[in-house]
């Protein structure tokens, strides 16, 4: 009964929020809603993409409902599964889904919470090595941290973060890590990379390509992981099962892997992911 209780009002309290901001934008404009659930940590690159989908579609309004992977799925279980948030295909409050990495998306399509084969990669996120904007002299590869003895690398802690498992595992496929022994200047995240960086605890720095461009002021990116070595993060989005409207999803969804929307991306740091 308690979990069941709690989800009800779960989902009372979300799609109640939803409902509202819905309400107060379709007064105030009289624009379609396309409202897109989504992980907090992709804010920049999906607020963008809604701004550039708006300029081409003046009768849409993107909204973006922000919320943790693990309770973006409690809250798309629960509209489908509770009495109280039961919806009728074509009747729901989210039409997109777009979590931070797609492990929570396979999830969703193996309970069919999400339209199996609306599934579209968009972006990834690539390392970038980053040193202060004011440094000259700088390493201008991964590779080249292995000769250049006296220079100390600041990367995130891999028992803590993806940022530092991912800078581990690709150290690791450079074979280059041995070498860096005892000049690695472990941060507890992407923000104590740069801190460390910009302090002068280190010389270099390994951070995910968006955190570079948003401290593009301060740092300057002299070299992106290579793809063929390192596996990034895929981000993609999926079209909600009870959608409101699925030819508005299909235009979003085509729009986010269109030169217009990879051009967007690139800009914030992103890479864009091989094409199938």
């Amino acid at each position: 009964m308690w979990p069941t209780l709690m989800m009800r009002k779960r989902v009372l309290s979300v799609v109640g929020s939803i409902l509202l901001g819905l309400g107060v934008g379709v007064c105030a404009s009289a624009k379609e809603p396309l409202v897109i659930a989504a992980s907090p940590s992709l804010a920049a690159p999906l607020e963008a993409l809604g701004r550039a989908f708006e300029a081409t579609h003046p009768d849409v309004k993107v909204m973006l409902y922000f919320d943790s992977g693990l309770d973006i799925r409690r809250t798309i279980a629960a509209m489908e599964n509770t009495s109280i948030g039961q919806y009728f295909i074509g009747k729901g409050p989210i039409h997109l889904i777009a979590p931070g990495g797609d492990e929570l998306i396979t999830r969703l399509e193996q309970r069919y919470y999400v339209l199996p084969g609306s599934r579209k990669a968009y972006a990834t996120e690539p390392l970038a090595l980053v040193v202060p904007e004011s440094l000259v002299d700088a390493p201008g590869s991964f590779q080249a941290l292995a000769g250049t003895t006296q220079v100390r690398v600041a990367i995130a802690d891999p028992a803590l973060t993806s940022l530092g498992q991912k800078s581990d595992e690709l150290l690791k496929r450079l074979g280059i890590a041995d070498s860096l022994n005892g000049r690695l200047d472990v941060a507890v995240d992407a923000r104590g990379v740069l801190d460390h960086l910009l302090s002068g605890n280190a010389d270099v720095g390994i951070v995910f390509g968006p955190d570079a461009i948003e401290e593009g002021h301060r740092v300057r990116v002299v070299a992106i992981s290579d793809e063929r070595l390192y596996k990034p993060t895929l981000h993609s989005m999926a079209m909600e099962r009870y959608c409101p409207n699925r030819a508005l999803c299909n235009d979003f969804l085509t729009f986010i892997q269109t030169s217009e929307a990879q051009s967007i991306l690139k800009g914030l740091g992103y890479g864009l992911p091989e094409k199938k």
